[in-house]
Protein backbone atom coordinates (compact mmCIF):
# COMPACT_ATOMS: atom_id res chain seq x y z
CA UNK A 1 0.00 0.00 0.00
CA UNK A 2 1.26 3.52 -0.66
CA UNK A 3 2.52 5.76 2.08
CA UNK A 4 0.21 8.36 3.47
CA UNK A 5 0.44 11.30 5.78
CA UNK A 6 -0.60 10.61 9.36
CA UNK A 7 -4.24 11.47 10.02
CA UNK A 8 -5.19 14.09 12.60
CA UNK A 9 -4.06 13.09 16.05
CA UNK A 10 -6.73 11.37 18.08
CA UNK A 11 -7.35 8.15 19.93
CA UNK A 12 -10.11 6.26 18.12
CA UNK A 13 -10.06 3.34 20.53
CA UNK A 14 -13.61 3.96 21.80
CA UNK A 15 -16.48 1.78 20.64
CA UNK A 16 -14.67 0.53 17.53
CA UNK A 17 -11.88 -1.09 19.54
CA UNK A 18 -12.08 -4.70 20.67
CA UNK A 19 -13.22 -5.23 24.24
CA UNK A 20 -9.74 -6.39 25.22
CA UNK A 21 -8.31 -3.05 24.18
CA UNK A 22 -10.62 -1.14 26.49
CA UNK A 23 -9.57 -3.33 29.41
CA UNK A 24 -5.89 -2.48 29.06
CA UNK A 25 -5.38 1.25 29.15
CA UNK A 26 -1.77 1.87 30.17
CA UNK A 27 1.53 -0.03 29.84
CA UNK A 28 2.35 -2.21 32.84
CA UNK A 29 6.09 -2.51 33.52
CA UNK A 30 5.80 -5.49 35.88
CA UNK A 31 3.75 -7.41 33.33
CA UNK A 32 6.21 -6.50 30.57
CA UNK A 33 9.17 -7.77 32.59
CA UNK A 34 7.41 -11.10 33.12
CA UNK A 35 6.38 -11.22 29.47
CA UNK A 36 9.89 -10.77 28.14
CA UNK A 37 11.51 -12.95 30.77
CA UNK A 38 9.41 -15.78 29.38
CA UNK A 39 10.09 -14.85 25.73
CA UNK A 40 13.83 -14.13 25.89
CA UNK A 41 14.96 -17.59 24.77
CA UNK A 42 12.64 -17.71 21.75
CA UNK A 43 12.40 -14.01 20.92
CA UNK A 44 14.74 -14.11 17.92
CA UNK A 45 12.73 -16.94 16.35
CA UNK A 46 9.45 -15.15 17.02
CA UNK A 47 10.65 -11.98 15.31
CA UNK A 48 12.20 -13.76 12.31
CA UNK A 49 9.07 -13.33 10.13
CA UNK A 50 9.29 -9.55 10.65
CA UNK A 51 12.93 -9.09 9.63
CA UNK A 52 11.80 -7.56 6.35
CA UNK A 53 10.03 -4.85 8.35
CA UNK A 54 13.12 -4.22 10.50
CA UNK A 55 15.28 -3.75 7.40
CA UNK A 56 12.74 -1.44 5.82
CA UNK A 57 12.47 0.64 9.00
CA UNK A 58 16.25 0.98 9.31
CA UNK A 59 16.45 2.12 5.70
CA UNK A 60 13.97 4.87 6.58
CA UNK A 61 16.40 6.15 9.24
CA UNK A 62 18.68 7.31 6.37
CA UNK A 63 21.78 6.79 8.49
CA UNK A 64 25.26 7.74 7.39
CA UNK A 65 28.74 6.66 8.54
CA UNK A 66 29.60 8.31 11.84
CA UNK A 67 25.99 8.83 12.96
CA UNK A 68 24.81 8.21 16.51
CA UNK A 69 21.61 6.16 16.64
CA UNK A 70 19.39 5.02 19.50
CA UNK A 71 17.62 1.66 19.49
CA UNK A 72 14.84 2.17 22.05
CA UNK A 73 13.72 -1.16 23.45
CA UNK A 74 16.54 -3.02 21.73
CA UNK A 75 15.55 -6.46 23.03
CA UNK A 76 18.16 -9.10 22.26
CA UNK A 77 19.97 -6.75 19.89
CA UNK A 78 18.56 -7.94 16.58
CA UNK A 79 18.87 -4.46 15.04
CA UNK A 80 22.44 -3.83 16.14
CA UNK A 81 24.24 -5.49 13.23
CA UNK A 82 22.07 -3.72 10.66
CA UNK A 83 22.57 -0.35 12.36
CA UNK A 84 26.32 -0.85 12.69
CA UNK A 85 26.59 -1.83 9.04
CA UNK A 86 25.39 1.68 8.15
CA UNK A 87 26.99 3.89 10.82
CA UNK A 88 30.27 1.98 10.64
CA UNK A 89 33.03 1.78 13.19
CA UNK A 90 33.10 5.58 13.47
CA UNK A 91 29.43 5.77 14.43
CA UNK A 92 27.80 4.89 17.72
CA UNK A 93 24.79 2.79 18.67
CA UNK A 94 23.00 3.09 22.00
CA UNK A 95 20.54 0.36 22.93
CA UNK A 96 18.08 0.62 25.80
CA UNK A 97 16.28 -2.41 27.22
CA UNK A 98 14.57 -2.82 30.58
CA UNK A 99 14.32 -6.64 30.55
CA UNK A 100 17.40 -8.18 32.26
CA UNK A 101 16.98 -11.42 30.31
CA UNK A 102 16.73 -9.65 26.96
CA UNK A 103 19.61 -7.24 27.45
CA UNK A 104 21.81 -10.08 28.68
CA UNK A 105 21.41 -11.68 25.26
CA UNK A 106 22.14 -8.34 23.57
CA UNK A 107 25.33 -8.01 25.63
CA UNK A 108 26.37 -11.52 24.63
CA UNK A 109 25.83 -10.56 20.99
CA UNK A 110 27.94 -7.41 21.33
CA UNK A 111 30.74 -9.25 23.17
CA UNK A 112 30.74 -12.05 20.61
CA UNK A 113 31.08 -9.55 17.74
CA UNK A 114 33.55 -7.30 19.56
CA UNK A 115 31.58 -4.12 18.84
CA UNK A 116 33.29 -1.39 20.84
CA UNK A 117 30.95 1.35 19.57
CA UNK A 118 27.76 -0.18 20.97
CA UNK A 119 26.55 0.99 24.39
CA UNK A 120 23.77 -0.96 26.10
CA UNK A 121 21.72 0.55 28.92
CA UNK A 122 19.68 -1.73 31.16
CA UNK A 123 16.82 0.55 32.20
CA UNK A 124 13.34 1.73 31.25
CA UNK A 125 13.58 4.23 28.40
CA UNK A 126 12.10 7.03 30.51
CA UNK A 127 14.86 6.80 33.15
CA UNK A 128 17.79 5.70 30.98
CA UNK A 129 20.80 8.00 31.13
CA UNK A 130 21.32 8.61 27.42
CA UNK A 131 24.96 9.74 27.24
CA UNK A 132 24.94 11.93 24.13
CA UNK A 133 22.88 13.65 21.47
CA UNK A 134 21.38 11.50 18.74
CA UNK A 135 21.25 11.70 14.96
CA UNK A 136 18.48 9.11 14.78
CA UNK A 137 16.15 7.02 16.94
CA UNK A 138 14.49 3.68 16.19
CA UNK A 139 11.39 2.30 17.93
CA UNK A 140 11.01 -1.24 16.57
CA UNK A 141 8.03 -3.21 17.94
CA UNK A 142 7.99 -1.11 21.11
CA UNK A 143 4.30 -0.27 21.52
CA UNK A 144 4.46 0.10 25.31
CA UNK A 145 7.36 2.56 25.02
CA UNK A 146 5.51 4.61 22.42
CA UNK A 147 2.55 4.93 24.82
CA UNK A 148 4.73 6.28 27.67
CA UNK A 149 5.04 10.10 27.41
CA UNK A 150 8.02 10.16 29.78
CA UNK A 151 9.91 7.68 27.60
CA UNK A 152 9.27 9.72 24.47
CA UNK A 153 10.30 12.92 26.24
CA UNK A 154 13.62 11.40 27.34
CA UNK A 155 14.48 10.33 23.80
CA UNK A 156 13.32 13.52 22.14
CA UNK A 157 15.33 15.85 24.35
CA UNK A 158 18.44 14.02 23.15
CA UNK A 159 17.63 14.41 19.43
CA UNK A 160 19.71 16.68 17.27
CA UNK A 161 17.75 19.10 15.06
CA UNK A 162 16.58 17.26 11.93
CA UNK A 163 17.28 13.86 13.51
CA UNK A 164 15.50 10.98 11.81
CA UNK A 165 12.92 9.13 13.90
CA UNK A 166 11.31 5.85 12.83
CA UNK A 167 8.75 3.70 14.63
CA UNK A 168 7.28 0.43 13.40
CA UNK A 169 5.19 -2.39 14.77
CA UNK A 170 1.69 -3.79 15.08
CA UNK A 171 -1.48 -1.77 14.53
CA UNK A 172 -5.17 -2.45 14.18
CA UNK A 173 -6.23 -2.63 10.56
CA UNK A 174 -8.82 -0.01 9.67
CA UNK A 175 -12.27 -1.48 10.41
CA UNK A 176 -13.53 -0.38 7.02
CA UNK A 177 -10.76 -2.25 5.17
CA UNK A 178 -12.99 -5.25 4.40
CA UNK A 179 -12.66 -8.11 3.65
CA UNK A 180 -9.21 -8.45 5.17
CA UNK A 181 -9.70 -6.38 8.34
CA UNK A 182 -11.04 -9.29 10.38
CA UNK A 183 -8.20 -11.77 9.70
CA UNK A 184 -5.63 -8.97 9.94
CA UNK A 185 -6.96 -7.87 13.31
CA UNK A 186 -7.13 -11.45 14.58
CA UNK A 187 -3.43 -11.70 13.78
CA UNK A 188 -2.72 -8.38 15.52
CA UNK A 189 -4.72 -9.45 18.58
CA UNK A 190 -2.90 -12.79 18.86
CA UNK A 191 0.53 -11.19 18.45
CA UNK A 192 -0.21 -8.28 20.78
CA UNK A 193 -1.57 -10.48 23.56
CA UNK A 194 1.92 -11.75 24.34
CA UNK A 195 4.04 -8.81 23.21
CA UNK A 196 2.41 -5.66 24.66
CA UNK A 197 0.75 -4.88 27.98
CA UNK A 198 -1.55 -2.11 26.68
CA UNK A 199 -3.82 -2.08 23.64
CA UNK A 200 -4.34 1.66 24.08
CA UNK A 201 -3.53 3.59 20.92
CA UNK A 202 -3.15 0.51 18.76
CA UNK A 203 -4.94 2.19 15.85
CA UNK A 204 -2.27 4.94 15.69
CA UNK A 205 0.68 3.85 17.86
CA UNK A 206 2.81 6.67 16.48
CA UNK A 207 0.51 9.57 17.42
CA UNK A 208 2.25 10.46 20.71
CA UNK A 209 5.56 10.55 18.89
CA UNK A 210 4.12 12.68 16.09
CA UNK A 211 2.78 15.16 18.64
CA UNK A 212 6.35 15.74 19.82
CA UNK A 213 8.39 15.49 16.62
CA UNK A 214 6.09 16.80 13.91
CA UNK A 215 3.94 15.11 11.22
CA UNK A 216 4.97 11.57 10.32
CA UNK A 217 4.99 9.73 7.01
CA UNK A 218 3.03 6.54 7.76
CA UNK A 219 3.22 3.40 5.63
CA UNK A 220 0.64 0.68 6.30
CA UNK A 221 1.70 -2.85 5.32
CA UNK A 222 0.64 -6.50 5.55
CA UNK A 223 -3.10 -5.79 5.10
CA UNK A 224 -2.87 -2.89 7.54
CA UNK A 225 -1.59 -5.02 10.44
CA UNK A 226 1.84 -3.36 10.67
CA UNK A 227 3.17 0.13 10.02
CA UNK A 228 6.32 2.19 9.59
CA UNK A 229 6.12 5.84 10.65
CA UNK A 230 9.01 8.21 10.03
CA UNK A 231 9.88 11.88 10.36
CA UNK A 232 12.67 14.36 10.84
CA UNK A 233 12.54 15.86 14.31
CA UNK A 234 11.76 19.56 14.31
CA UNK A 235 13.21 21.19 17.42
CA UNK A 236 10.64 23.39 19.18
CA UNK A 237 11.21 26.39 21.43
Amino acid sequence: MPRKSAPPLHHPDGDAAPRQARRRRAPDRSAALLQYRDRADIYDLELAPFEWLRRRAIQRLELAPGDVVLDAGCGTGLSLALLRRVVGATGRIIGIEQSPEMIAKARQRVARKGWSNVTLLGAPVETAQIPCMLDAALFHFTHDILRRPEALANVIRHLEPEAHVVACGLKWAAPWAVPWAVPANLFVWAAAMHSVTSFEGLYQPWDGLAARTGPMDVESLALGSVYIASTRHVARD
